[in-house]
């Protein structure tokens, strides 16, 4: 059987290649002198131009962190009313259907619909990344509340205690770690999603990139890329940080 579903898999993926043009082999010698010709162009990098990306750059953080922290903000009632331990299956199933919408809307679509709201500027990136957080901390959060321990929820429900409270004084603590740290894992892969915003005028060291790739300036491109690269390893490397820190204090 496992043979039968590899061997339909590898027929699939060979069509798809084909019909892609995967297999074009003037189209791959074409693109391959294009980037060499590109990559040619990127170097070497002008690092004059880095005091005028830090105020980009410390924008996007901001935009990520603030989008971040509303998203949280709007996601966790959604999570509350989604979690079938604590609902219905109506109610959960309703919710559910709410977050799976928000979830199938790219972030730079959300990124547009803001800027049309808002105008230019890092207001529009802010509710940008903070609506696509909404779609995915709500579904990570539901389902680390209905891991709960059902023992547990039915020792506290034989109490009297309501909703609320069950989910305020068992729910939460119960998973407070697993929620920071995703919520920590959406910070950084927000960063990433804030550049993004920039390309649609949501502010940030994206209206920078896009900015040098109209006007062919790619060694100011090759520039920022370092930059955003450089901030988004170190905040990487502080959330693990702090992960790791979460899950020693738990253990």
């Amino acid at each position: 059987m496992t043979t039968i579903v590899v061997g339909v898999l590898g027929a699939l993926g060979l069509v798809s290649f084909f019909h892609l043009g995967l297999f074009d082999l003037s189209s791959l010698l074409r693109a391959a002198s294009n980037l060499r010709q590109f990559i040619l162009e990127t170097f070497p990098p002008q690092f004059e131009i880095l005091p005028a990306l830090m105020h980009a750059i410390w924008e996007t953080i901001q935009i990520s962190f603030a989008g971040t922290l509303l998203g949280l903000f709007l996601s966790l009632p959604l999570a509350f009313l989604a979690a079938r331990n604590l609902f219905g299956r109506w109610v959960a199933g309703a919710v559910r259907l709410i977050v799976g919408g928000i979830r199938t809307v790219p972030s730079i679509l959300f990124g547009v619909i803001f800027v049309i709201a808002f105008g230019l500027g890092p207001t529009a990136g802010t509710w940008g990344v903070a609506l696509y957080t909404v779609g995915y901390l709500a579904k990570l959060y539901y389902e680390a509340f209905e891991a709960v321990d059902v023992e547990v929820i039915e020792a506290v429900k034989s109490t009297g205690c309501n909703r609320l409270q069950l989910f305020r004084f068992v729910i939460v603590p119960e998973t407070a770690n697993t929620m920071i740290s995703q919520l920590l894992f959406m910070f950084e892969y927000n960063i990433r999603a804030s550049t993004m915003m920039g390309f649609v005028g949501a502010g940030g060291i994206g209206y920078y990139m896009v900015g040098y790739v109209q006007m062919l300036q790619y060694q100011h491109l090759l520039t920022t890329l370092i930059l955003t690269f450089l901030v988004v390893m170190t905040i990487d490397y502080l959330s693990l940080r702090i992960r790791s820190v979460i899950t020693v204090a738990k253990n």
